[in-house]
């Protein structure tokens, strides 16, 4: 049960110092950066490795610049979308 929910915290924790990092592109308050945060630990822990210190099953740094470049590259995407409408 406490893995869960600190697994939750991390990643609004990382969810947000990721969109903090990318520039505030990030929709959906709290949940988005949750979403953002798991989305991008996987995507992190999938380019760079699992290295660096670890907390509740994230690898932190890997998963904060992996979480900074999904929110980038979300960002890119929903400005794509607003001009072709």
């Amino acid at each position: 049960m406490w893995g869960i929910i600190i697994s939750i915290i991390m990643a609004v924790i990382i969810g947000l110092i990721g969109d903090a990092l990318a520039g505030h592109n990030m929709p959906g308050g709290i949940i988005g950066a949750m979403i953002a945060g798991f989305a991008g630990a996987w995507l992190g822990a999938l380019l760079l490795g699992n290295w660096g210190p670890v907390v509740g099953n994230f690898a932190v740094i890997p998963a904060i610049i992996g979480t900074a470049l999904f929110v980038f590259l979300l960002g890119l995407v929903s400005r794509l979308f607003r001009q072709a409408a």
